[in-house]
């Protein structure tokens, strides 16, 4: 299926490929660099290429060598184009329904987000009046209209699969959501008195008129416009807040009703079909729901010395988040076009801040159907393997938590890869090191824990007199802000050492660190991921961690923590790359390496799986590569700015992006090196934010079991996969692989791994 955002067909030769139009202005910016660029750029558009690999290798090793505006794609609309895959999965009737329901209810919740971050980043961008266009020679009062186009039409798209397929197809299948109206006179009893029990009093109307101006809408809300008349000549327009005290769906009872089915109604139908009881003396005239999304890309000024402390600091301006400037108003399409105006109007918004669905609004309330128990709906359930080791006592490897677990770290790394693996690989760990007694310290980063995380009650058991317990809680991570603050409150509470992060930066990497006494002396044991130590979503995050004694690596964790709870500056380290200050560089320099190798001896190779690349000057030097004749693979499961297959440029890249039943999570970093392979894991995307503004982790694999096991199993698996992937063409559309003219069988990187660790 190829994406719907294609605006005609690219063409190549003048460097038209349809996302980012190779126009006049585009134009003057290239020409204004080309006098300066050297042989590398022929009038800015493409290098000159040479006749040997090694011309072409000198011109992409220039200096000055310039990327043209047009090879880079935008990044907003590539991060549309994601959801749009998102939304695919629930468009593909191969999936099982509530499985359907489920991707229809995160393209919403995804798209929230971005209007809440990205495109409130882009409206003050045009409040500011900023004219200087992107990498991508789009400047924001040109990318803000396809925006708009493109979201009308998702929203769009969201609403007819959920019309046309989903809903009778949960109908035929004993969930059925009705229209208030199609109730009978008993069921709307039944719901009348629920209605008064559990909603008449919390809900607040809320009068508009020249008394009482229009009230604060919260971020995040979905309301009612009531439009009134009563003894004034004049209608008027009241608001009610739709609360969030009970499921979006709300059943309908039913003696038969055992948890697997039955009916349901929209809460907001429920509302408005008893909304006169809130206006008594007024005739309602008509009930418009809207939805609206705020600013909540809060800004922490934690760089001023004369600012509260961090924590202080993050509870303060959290209250900010609801006040945030509108950033996006969805609204019914039975609200006429002149009420829409005046809600604009009444708002601060604009016109391009209003999209119209004809539909249920807020489709994230979709993730209430999930706990129906109706197995024969979802995906088979997922029983994650156990890790096996040896710890030297038995010959056969024996299950993790039936093994001495420092004698198995001893022996040989851990490595496990989540969900197909037990998170429980990394709480036993963790338990086991609070209650050894020969534990002396116990040092972690914690990012997104979730509710109810295991690891908070084993960090507070672990604290005693003999041991210290160091936790570096990052406060600042978004939308989990005030989760982490009450947690770290109750770490301090326990005893434990609990520092809020770095100013300016965000602490992003996953660490754990383990100091034990043992015979020979002090010994360190560590455990590094991709993923957060997060027990919920490790069922459905794919991630990738490792557990290790090599003394290395362990003398770097250290000297991180140092860094990161006391005033130690560290810039280089032995094994690890980090960011700040220098993993761009270092990725760039073994991208460069793997040019000089192949070079001398061919076969140079890149694989790369992440989540997002954006960073210009990562992009350059996978240009460079590919321009040098390095084959280069990237599996890139959301934005992706760079633009592979384009002649001269770039087609020895090719870039695919998975979306399954898992979110592919884990970062891989892959250098053939001249037969001398490396591969670093961690927590980094190729990002400005990961590698300027965040403290991230990559760490090498250095055991060659696990080595061989991601260069010849698990790699060369995703690159087969036809299931999940599409790949991403030079006219910046994705296409899925199952289409293209030489597919073969089917084959899912996803289910193969679950077979993989069950053998």
């Amino acid at each position: 299926m190829w994406s719907q955002h294609t605006e005609g067909e690219a063409n190549l030769s003048t460097g038209d490929f349809g996302l980012v139009p190779f126009d006049d202005r585009t134009c003057m910016i290239e020409a204004s660099t080309a006098s300066q660029a050297g042989p590398g750029i022929q009038s800015g558009v493409r290098p000159q290429m040479a006749e040997t690999i090694e011309q072409r290798v000198e011109i992409a090793d220039e200096p000055l060598f310039r990327v043209p505006p047009e090879l880079y794609l935008n990044r907003e609309l590539s991060w549309l184009a994601f959801n749009e895959r998102v939304l695919e999965e629930a468009e593909d009737p191969t999936n099982p329904l509530l499985e359907r329901v489920k991707f229809l209810a995160i393209f919403s919740s995804n798209l929230d987000e971005f209007f809440m971050i990205r495109v409130a980043n882009l409206k003050r961008k045009l409040t500011a009046g900023i004219i200087e266009p992107g990498p991508d020679g789009l400047p924001p009062q040109a990318l803000a209209p396809r925006l708009r186009e493109m979201t009308q039409r998702l929203l769009e798209r969201q609403q007819d699969v959920l019309n046309r397929s989903i809903l009778p197809e949960l109908r035929t299948n004993g969930i059925d959501v009705q229209a208030v109206d199609a109730l009978d006179a008993d069921d709307r009893e039944v719901l009348s008195s629920l209605f008064e029990r559990d909603l008449f009093p919390i809900l607040t109307p809320q009068a508009i008129d020249r008394g009482r101006r229009f009230p604060h809408v919260s971020n995040q809300s979905l309301n009612l416009l009531v439009h009134l008349k009563g003894d004034e000549p004049d209608a008027r327009y009241a608001r009610v807040k739709i609360p969030a005290v009970l499921d979006r769906l709300v059943r309908v009872p039913s003696a038969e009703d055992e948890g697997a089915g039955g009916r349901f109604i929209w809460l907001e139908e429920l509302v408005a079909a008893e909304i006169v009881r809130l206006f008594p003396g007024n005739e309602v005239l008509a009930v418009y729901p809207f939805q609206v999304n705020r600013d909540s890309d809060i800004e922490f000024d934690d760089t001023d010395d004369d600012a509260l402390d961090l924590l202080h600091l993050v509870e303060r301006q959290l209250s900010q988040r609801t006040f945030g400037v509108v950033t996006q108003i969805v609204v019914d399409a039975s609200m006429p076009v002149s009420v829409r105006n005046w809600l604009v109007n009444q708002m601060h918004g604009t016109e391009r801040d209003l999209y119209v669905v004809d539909g249920a609004l807020a489709l994230d309330g979709l993730f209430c159907l999930l706990s129906l128990k109706r197995p024969d709906l979802l995906d088979p359930p997922l029983v994650p393997a156990s890790v096996t080791v040896q710890d030297g006592r038995a010959t056969e490897p024996i299950e993790w938590d039936e093994a001495d677990v420092f004698a198995a770290i001893r022996h040989q790394d851990v490595m496990m890869q989540r969900p197909y693996q037990s998170f429980t690989t990394i709480t036993h760990f963790l338990g086991t090191a609070a209650r050894d007694p020969n534990v002396v310290a116990i040092k972690q980063t914690l990012y997104r824990l979730g509710k109810n995380s295991p690891i908070i009650p084993l960090l507070m058991e672990a604290r005693d007199d003999d041991t210290q317990v160091a936790v570096l809680m990052e406060v600042k991570a978004r939308f989990d802000e005030e989760n982490n603050i009450a947690l770290a409150h109750e770490l301090e509470t326990a005893g434990v050492h609990v520092n809020y992060g770095l100013a300016g930066l965000k602490t992003h990497c996953k660490a754990l660190l383990v100091v034990r006494r043992e015979s020979d002396g002090l010994r360190r044991y560590v455990h590094l991921s991709t993923g957060n130590y997060n027990a919920a979503t490790a069922r459905t995050y794919e991630d990738i961690g490792i557990i290790t004694a090599n003394e290395a690596i362990a003398a770097d964790v250290s000297e991180l923590f140092n860094a990161l709870t006391g005033f130690s500056r560290q810039d280089t380290y032995r094994t690890l790359i980090v960011a700040p200050p220098n993993m761009r560089d270092q990725i760039i320099s073994r991208i460069e390496r793997e040019i000089a190798q192949h070079m001398e001896q061919g076969r140079g190779r890149l694989i790369f799986k992440m989540n997002s690349l954006v960073d210009r000057e990562v992009i350059r030097a996978l240009y460079a590569a590919s321009i040098a004749g390095v084959e280069i693979d990237l599996i890139v499961r959301g934005i992706c700015c760079l633009r592979p297959g384009v002649p001269g440029w770039s087609e020895n890249i090719r870039v695919r992006s998975l979306v399954g039943r898992f979110l592919e999570h884990s970062r891989i970093y892959y250098f053939r090196n001249g037969g001398d392979d490396q591969i670093y894991l961690g927590s980094a995307d190729m990002m400005e934010r990961n590698l300027d503004r965040r403290v991230e982790v990559l760490f090498p694999i250095n055991d060659p079991a696990h080595k061989s096991r991601i260069r010849d199993e698990i790699l060369p698996a995703y690159l087969r996969d036809t299931a999940n992937s599409r790949v991403l063409n030079a006219d910046g559309t994705y296409q899925r692989v199952c289409e293209q003219p030489d597919a073969t069988g089917e084959f899912n990187v996803q289910r193969w791994l679950i077979d993989f660790y069950r053998r």
